[in-house]
């Protein structure tokens, strides 16, 4: 799905909300058709590399558009909060670390297919950085970490709740859902396999080769249903991630710039200087979790140990859209 010169054309004189909703729009579109577990590493790299046509305008033509994403683009934690001060008399937040729009076609034909009611099937912008302690901070948790064992307590944005944040089987999971009625349940995968698979070469199609596993297995929906069981249940993320083993590589001076600010990171803390080009292949932006020098696009570079091939933190549409489903049993 190219973009045409009518609607790159719009997109640079709209204003900042309409682009991203446009933006949005069209990312979506090309990640929302069903997906087949045996062709999915194929279908979802080309699916990457049509995305990729977006990026390179963002990061071209229209890199102003990144600065204003954080007030522009509805956010994830933004909305989240908002759904949750509805008046449901029981509900439940599935949090799936890294979770990215690649992987909604699985949450919206395996909800179908085993009875559920899909309210809603969005997607909305990561925190910036796109890191799991900044998304955890924005709903009112210290980190991911303070949610484990019900320990989120009663001054975050979703209390009250009862709290977990772990890495187990699907099964496990589900033994530890109990009557509660509102449940904030933040599983560490896919980000822990995300990062596993990051320098074995082939990322991205390992990866989707294990979620296409994960999403239809009988012990991930039997959970979902035990977190949807009287209360109406959003699966959701704290970010998306970047298949930089896709990404093209940054020649001379920009290599250089990019490895001696970032190394083989995608974000920096702190106001630091975004380089001297142009286009830009880094943006300094400053968000309400601090400044960062953030990787713009889709660059990679030659670094010590060798450059991630999957990755968060910068700015590339992957990697700062969350999935957002809403689903009733």
């Amino acid at each position: 799905m190219a973009l045409d010169l009518e609607a790159i054309a719009g997109l640079t004189t709209a204003p900042d909300d309409a682009a991203w909703a446009t933006i949005i729009e069209r990312v979506m579109a090309i990640c929302g058709a069903p997906l087949d577990a045996e062709k999915a590493p194929g279908e979802v790299t080309r699916r990457d590399r049509a995305i990729g046509e977006i990026d390179h305008f963002l990061s071209s033509a229209a890199w102003g558009l990144w600065q204003t994403f954080g007030n522009a683009a509805p956010r994830n934690a933004d909305k989240i909060v908002e759904w949750w001060s509805a008046p449901y008399s029981a509900k439940a937040i599935l949090i799936l670390d890294g979770l990215s729009l690649r992987e909604m076609p699985w949450l919206l034909e395996g909800a179908k297919e085993r009875g559920f009611v899909v309210h809603t099937a969005a997607a909305y912008g990561a925190e910036i950085p796109s890191e799991t302690n900044a998304f955890a901070k924005a709903l009112g948790f210290g980190s991911r970490s303070q949610l484990q064992n019900n320990g989120g307590g009663l001054v975050h944005k979703l209390a009250p709740a009862r709290t977990e944040t772990i890495d187990l089987p699907w099964k496990d999971c589900a033994g530890l859902i109990d009557a509660s009625p509102n449940w904030v349940f933040w599983h560490q995968w896919p980000d822990s396999k995300l990062h596993d698979g990051a320098g074995a070469g082939q990322g991205l199609d390992l990866l989707t080769r294990d979620i296409a596993t994960q999403l239809t297995s009988d012990d991930f929906w039997e959970f979902v249903e035990r977190l949807a069981t009287g209360r109406r249940l959003v699966i959701t993320s704290d970010h998306g991630y970047a298949a930089t083993g896709l990404f093209h590589d940054a020649m001379d001076e920009q290599a250089s710039f990019l490895k001696g600010a970032l190394k083989s990171g995608r974000l920096l803390s702190g106001d630091d200087d975004p380089g001297p080009f142009v286009p830009p292949v880094a943006l300094s932006v400053d968000s309400q979790h601090g400044k960062h020098l953030l990787a713009v696009g889709r660059w990679k570079w030659k670094s010590q140990g060798g450059y991630p091939t999957l990755a968060h933190g910068g700015l590339s549409l992957l990697e700062m859209l969350c999935p957002f489903v809403e689903l009733t049993k």
